[in-house]
């Protein structure tokens, strides 16, 4: 059964009443990292949408709309603690929640710029998949 408690909104702006995936973008310089939560997500019911460095992130926040995104903070050119300020400062809302993954940059104070720049949660590589899930569960729930 896939993931639902967020419902399409018609033309006039109110619920349909027809539930949809959590959309859940996967950002990640490391394939296997991105293909792996991928797989993972789309097993549990939601929507994925992969970008493997932080320019195709942005891109992809602004066309897929996603309710999660998870980012790896040490991407080329433009890292997830980028991404996330941009996406925190353009928009007032929480959305979409930010996860930041990182298997490098795992100190207390990279924890504390991740919540300074935006990050909702912080996860170290690899993650644990129940954590992740853990996370995402009261948004899929959320009605």
């Amino acid at each position: 059964m896939p993931a639902s408690g967020l419902y399409f909104r018609t033309d006039s702006g109110e619920p349909s009443g027809v539930p949809r995936a959590l959309r859940v973008l996967v950002a990640d310089d490391e394939t296997d990292t991105v293909m792996t939560l991928a797989a993972l997500l789309r097993h549990e019911g939601y929507e994925v949408r992969s970008a493997y460095n932080g320019r195709d992130a942005m891109a992809a926040i602004g066309e897929f709309d996603p309710d999660v995104a998870i980012l790896d903070i040490a991407m080329p050119g433009m890292t997830g603690w980028d991404v996330a300020r941009v996406v925190r400062t353009r928009d007032d809302s929480d959305r979409p929640l930010l996860i930041a993954i990182s298997g490098q940059y795992t100190k207390g104070a990279d924890k504390v710029l991740a919540q300074i720049t935006g990050f909702n949660y912080y996860l170290m590589k690899p993650c644990d998949p129940n954590a992740l899930l853990a996370l995402l569960s009261p948004l899929a729930t959320r009605g």
